[in-house]
């Protein structure tokens, strides 16, 4: 037998969840079928969403309050949503007037999913432009690297001299793969005797 359950939640304990589950009730959702959590909406290991989620079956249907009950991301809305729908599980949002039960319920979850992805794409494309500003300018990003010209010039002459690359990163006090990346390049194999 098909079951609605509520989700409500609140990031804080100053927070009151009576809207919300005012909502539910509302909306025909029995409390027993309520299920409530206090966590940040940003966090991925909320239990009681996790416990819920696990209890959900074919022909359920989940009601929240809002859409942002469930989750403050966009992709990770767009994710639970896909797998609801996946699971024949329907989703109703009372706030935004969603309901996956309808084909302008998907319609609103498949524009959704697309905005998701633009914003994604955008994200991407915009770190991608700065980053390309930036070596333009002759920065590099990252963190600076321990390995000082002379440094790698002390490497180079340890190794020449015989050490390994072991002892040479001990030495400098550097991992071997730091040591190989910078020294070993230019004298060749001989130097990276373990």
């Amino acid at each position: 037998m098909a079951i609605t359950f509520g989700y409500a939640r609140v990031s804080t304990a100053t927070q009151v969840l009576d809207a919300q589950l005012d909502a539910l009730r509302v909306a025909g959702v029995d409390g027993r079928h309520v299920r409530v959590e206090m966590a940040s909406g940003r966090r991925q290991d909320r239990p009681v969403l996790a416990g819920l989620l696990a209890e959900l079956g074919d022909g359920d249907t989940l009601v929240v309050a809002k859409l942002d009950r469930l989750g403050r991301s966009m992709p990770h809305l767009v994710g639970l949503v896909d797998e609801l729908e996946r699971r024949g599980v329907g989703l109703r949002s009372l706030s935004e007037q969603i309901d996956t039960a309808s084909p302008a319920g998907r319609f609103m979850v498949h524009m959704l999913a697309a905005l998701a992805q633009m914003e994604a794409d955008l994200i991407r494309e915009r770190t991608n432009e700065g980053l390309a500003a930036a070596r333009a300018r002759g920065r590099i990003g990252g963190r600076p690297s321990v390995m000082s010209p002379d440094r790698t010039s002390s490497a180079r002459e340890l190794l020449a001299g015989g050490k390994s690359v072991v002892a040479v990163a001990a030495v400098l006090g550097v991992s071997t793969s730091t040591v190989r990346r910078h020294a070993v390049v230019s004298i060749g194999a001989g130097g990276e005797t373990g």
